[in-house]
């Protein structure tokens, strides 16, 4: 949900209720709020940009709303769910498409993604050796597996380093990367077996080999039932309104855009937090705070409370990336694939890492775009992710030459051969954190040094999962902590004369 101006909301606490402040209101922000809330305490959000939501954001293309971020929920894992149905949007959950599959654009063609593997793992051979993704030499690299005896692991190491050692590089460069760059935009040379893929790394440390990892992480998520992901009638924004919606509607919330967080410190048994520019700032006083901001402004903000953790937290990488969401002609789009979108390895030298037909994922958006007005013919909507690690140079292309450069690749890879009708890009500049190697480890002193401090937290997509299932399983635990932590205060709302501050920003 987009907004232009700064907004305050709801009113100040009441005398001698406990409040804590939440800065920043992505997903994770607004679901510790919430989750506070209904713990009764009061809370007041800061959030330095002028909407909230954070990477779950939206546009009009093509006459309808459709995600520029995430755009879906794995409800596998309960807890977005349950925040759902406890909202009471449950009835406006709706699934893919069913009988589509994902293809992986490999070898110079579109191939099937084999069925039964784990972030790219093969369980099992066969399949591998049907869809033409690796070459026969590949095959039997991988296979070579199988005659080989492992020791079991007993520390941390990238996934890229795991595979190939087991399956060989050919494996890791067109199943595992296309993967892990959908999901983290990074690199599996650099990112964290234990934190990425943890099923494998089970099995790695029970001495098993990744073939056999992969089988028992299938067995172990065929035994739950249902579909995988989801999304909301209207898009995942849907969810970031209701929870937004929700907040203002309640006197005990206050909810700031434009608030740019510049100190947080600990003074006369309270926190105190310096908010907005340096000319015209104020303060709020809290009994607890909760960091859901990126990692980045967290360490700035504990560099003077806690220099360990800000510099733990500040040496946490991030990818940039960009989705360009594009409109064309239904008949444009070719009808032979039954196919949900494919994936493109990094070796196979493209613009493009990913492309959805997102009107034909979700049968909401085709049933939506049918209704629209005007145009000669229904739409398709086809949506494209661009960067990885290291590829900052390519986002800094215009628009125009993004979007030139996804359709020539459509037009290459799939066949998809027309001009759009419309187009957006979206930019998310340092929006994937990096869990590379170690990164459990120091997630987990991160938090055991926030637990020193009265009533202080962390949580998002830093932590434990760039999801949304992920950030809202972290926010509410973070929220329950804290709350459990928090003292009785005094607090009376923001203090809302100047104040000086010491030009620390977020």
């Amino acid at each position: 949900m987009d907004q232009d101006t700064s907004v305050s909301t709801g009113a100040a606490a009441a005398p001698g209720s406990r409040h804590v402040v939440v800065v920043g209101a992505g997903i994770s922000g607004l679901t510790a709020a919430y989750e506070l809330r209904c713990r009764g305490l009061s809370v007041t959000v800061l959030e330095a940009s002028e909407r909230v939501g954070g990477k779950i954001a939206s546009t009009d293309l093509g006459g309808v709303r459709v995600d520029t971020g995430a755009e879906s929920i794995l409800v596998r894992r309960p807890e977005a769910r349950t925040l759902i149905e406890e909202l009471g949007i449950g009835a406006d959950l709706t699934y893919p498409e069913e009988g589509l599959s994902a293809q992986v654009y490999s070898r110079g063609a579109l191939r099937p993604l084999p069925a039964g593997q784990v972030m790219g793992v093969p369980a099992r051979l066969l399949p591998l050796a049907r869809s033409g993704i690796v070459s026969p030499r590949g095959v039997v690299r991988a296979a070579v597996e199988r005659l080989r005896w492992f020791s079991a692991v007993d520390r941390d190491q990238s996934v890229g380093d795991f595979v190939a050692h087991r399956m060989g590089s050919e494996v890791v460069s067109r199943l595992v990367e296309p993967l892990l760059g959908g999901v983290y935009a990074g690199r599996a040379a650099d990112l964290s077996l234990d934190a990425t893929v943890p099923q494998l790394a089970d099995g790695a440390r029970a001495g098993h080999s990744a073939a056999a990892s992969a089988r028992a992480a299938l067995r172990a998520r065929a035994a739950a039932s249902g579909p995988v992901f989801a999304s909301l009638r209207g898009g995942v924004g849907h969810l970031v309104a209701t929870l937004e919606n929700t907040l203002r509607s309640d006197p005990e919330v206050r909810l700031e855009t434009g608030a740019t967080v510049r100190e947080l410190r600990r003074q006369e048994g309270r926190w105190t937090l310096t908010v907005g520019s340096a000319a015209a700032a104020h303060q709020v006083d809290a009994d607890g705070v909760i960091l859901a901001c990126p990692a980045i402004p967290a360490a700035r903000l504990l560099a003077d409370q806690d220099p360990a953790a800000a510099q733990i937290l500040s040496g946490i990488p991030t990818a940039s990336m960009a989705v360009v969401s594009l409109a064309f002609p239904r008949s444009a789009l070719p009808r032979r694939h039954r196919a949900s979108g494919f994936l493109v390895p990094p070796a196979e030298g493209r613009t493009i890492k990913a492309a959805t037909f997102s009107s034909r994922k979700w049968p909401w958006l085709a049933a939506e775009l049918d209704t629209v007005a005007g145009n000669d013919e229904p739409l398709e909507l086809v949506r494209c992710s661009v960067g990885r690690l290291g590829e900052e140079a390519v986002l800094q292309r215009p628009d125009g030459e993004l979007v030139a450069a996804a359709v020539d690749d459509l037009r290459e890879l799939c066949g998809l051969d027309a001009v759009p009708v419309d187009s957006h890009v979206t930019r998310w500049g340092g929006a994937l954190p990096q869990y590379n190697v170690g990164h459990l480890e120091r997630v987990r002193e991160i938090r055991a040094r926030l637990r020193k401090h009265p009533a202080l937290g962390a949580c998002g997509a830093s932590y434990d999962g760039v999801g949304i299932a992920a950030c809202v399983a972290d926010a509410r635990t973070t929220a329950q902590e804290v709350a459990g932590r928090c003292p009785t205060g005094t607090t009376t709302g923001a203090n809302e004369s100047p104040s000086a501050t010491t030009g620390r920003n977020t």
